[in-house]
This record gives structure tokens, C-alpha cells and sequence, in this order.
């Protein structure tokens, strides 16, 4: 994923309301503006920018049936930019458990020796 792109995804994650129409969208696949726009106290345009920004980070993605523009969720942004961290530090960590787990039980071995 490239930086702008992954700028888009953060900007738009970052307003409260966005994140609630996400979750509205992500609840309702195929949910109109107009529906959405019924859980917010702003004007149906206020909601419409807010899509748009959310539709440009790729968050949301729309389909014009008839006069309706339906709406679905898009997890592919957040799924990319988890895996940017998750993998490369994933394995960082993983290498320190193991490390841990083969000191942890190279004690107690030495501890069973000692008893015995």
C-alpha cells in the first residue's frame, strides 16, 4: 500500500462519525445514503462529504441502483495495513517468545537435573 493511500485510510478513520457510518455500512451491506444519513444529526450533504472521504480511502465502496447509491464495507485498506505491522513485527515477537520458551525450559531442565 502506498503512503498517500495509507494517509487516506488514517485521515478517514480518524473522525468519530465516519468511523459510526463504517460500522452502520460494515451492519447493513448494501445500506442507502439515506439510511445512514438517519443515525446522524448533520444534513444528508454533511454525511455525503464524510462518505466520499471514506469512499476515496477505499473504505467504502458504492453501486448507483436505480436512484439509490447502495453502500457496502470495504475491509481490504485495514486488512493491508495491518499486515504492514503485523507481519514484520509478528515475527520479531515470535522469535523472542521462542527465545524465552527455550530458556524458560532449558531451567527447568537443569533444575531436574540438579534434584536428581
Amino acid at each position: 500500500m502506498k503512503p498517500d493511500a495509507m494517509d487516506a485510510v488514517f485521515a478517514a478513520l480518524a473522525s468519530r462519525e465516519r468511523r459510526q457510518m463504517l460500522d452502520l455500512v460494515l451492519a447493513h451491506p448494501g445500506c442507502g445514503v439515506n439510511q445512514v444519513a438517519a443515525h446522524f444529526a448533520m444534513s444528508r450533504v454533511g454525511v455525503l462529504k464524510h462518505l466520499r472521504l471514506l469512499e476515496e480511502a477505499g473504505l467504502v465502496l458504492s453501486e448507483k441502483v436505480g436512484r439509490v447509491r447502495r453502500l457496502y464495507f470495504n475491509a481490504v485498506p485495514i486488512q493491508q495495513i495491518h499486515a504492514r505491522w503485523s507481519d514484520r513485527y509478528g515475527a520479531l515477537f515470535a522469535n523472542h517468545m521462542v527465545a524465552i520458551q527455550e530458556r524458560v525450559e532449558s531451567r527447568n531442565r537443569q533444575r531436574k537435573t540438579n534434584r536428581a
